[in-house]
């Protein structure tokens, strides 16, 4: 694997979050040796036509790159059926990605961490993500793996993507019958399985519960960096369904440790220190469902 893997950019109707993105991922290290593909979902509504034009209008003149392409729906997708729906697309031509959405500032080490990642692990079965985003669980030594899958700036493989279950009735069932929802739940310090039966119901519209879900039924895991290399800034009530919430923010990575390859397996100290996270900061089940997945921002 010689060249980088594409970035996959989601956007929507947020001129000034897609901005920050984009600017700060093309002060990466290895931006300008990147192919940046961008996804704007068509407006829901004509309310939100604007908001949308203007994003367009600006990604129409973004440099920085090895090459940028626009993929500008003209239908609303929403944002679980957009990212699915590229991703999906990317593996098929790339064999891997970086997933970033339109609210996330990156170090400029964060394109750095997520190659290294895809290319010690490419071939390592029981890795199914590299993770740009830690939570604020204090100083870390090294990177560490927790089973399952994330979405706040991750890249994945063909292989991996290829066992994502998009029934989330089938995840649930699966979760239940093995007994596995307070593993899936970080030992009940989290609803996730909550999020899980709201899918299967249809009260939301989630990419990201069915993919942490795809993954941690399959035994896999994902790489977290020592430092986080991203900040989310779409916590402040500008998405249709967000709410203000500052239990995740985080400084991001000045510096970049080189990583070496190490035995997948979830590391029962960095588990436990998420699990008190999560008890710690008791956000309500509003915030936490906008502030972890964004299920539905534009759905």
């Amino acid at each position: 694997m010689t060249e980088l893997a594409p970035i996959a950019l989601f956007t929507y109707n947020r001129p000034w979050h897609t901005r920050q993105t984009v600017e700060a991922l093309a002060a990466n290290i290895l931006a300008e040796k990147s192919d940046l593909i961008v996804f704007s979902d068509g407006p829901k509504n004509d309310n939100h036509l604007t908001k949308v034009s203007e994003v367009r209008a600006y990604l129409g003149n973004v440099t920085g790159f090895r090459s940028v392409r626009l993929v500008f729906r003209e239908k609303n997708l929403g944002l679980a059926n957009s990212i699915i729906a590229g991703v999906t697309d990317l593996v098929n031509e790339f064999g891997r990605v970086i997933v970033m959405e339109d609210d996330m500032v990156t170090s400029p080490h964060f394109l750095t961490f997520l190659n290294d990642g895809l290319r010690l692990y490419a071939d390592t079965s029981e890795v199914a993500c590299i993770h740009g985003y830690r939570y604020p669980l204090g100083a870390v030594d090294a990177p560490f793996f927790i089973r399952g899958a994330d979405c706040w700036g991750w890249g994945t493989w063909k292989r991996a993507w290829d066992e994502f279950e998009p029934d989330a009735a089938s995840l649930l069932n699966h979760l239940e019958t093995r007994g596995l929802i307070a593993d899936f739940n970080h030992s009940n310090s989290f609803p996730y399985d909550k999020m899980l039966r709201d899918q299967r119901d249809g009260k939301v519209d989630s990419w990201a519960i069915r993919w942490k879900a795809s993954a941690f039924l399959k035994g896999r895991y994902t790489l977290y960096p020592r430092e986080s290399l991203l900040r989310n800034i779409g916590n402040d009530d500008s998405g249709t369904h967000s709410q203000t919430t500052t239990s995740f923010d985080v400084d991001v990575a000045r510096e970049y440790v080189p990583i070496a390859w190490q035995q997948p397996a979830e590391n029962p100290s960095m588990a436990a220190r998420v699990a008190d996270f999560y008890k710690k900061t008791k956000p309500t089940f509003a915030q936490r469902v906008v502030a972890k997945l964004k299920s539905i921002r534009n759905g």
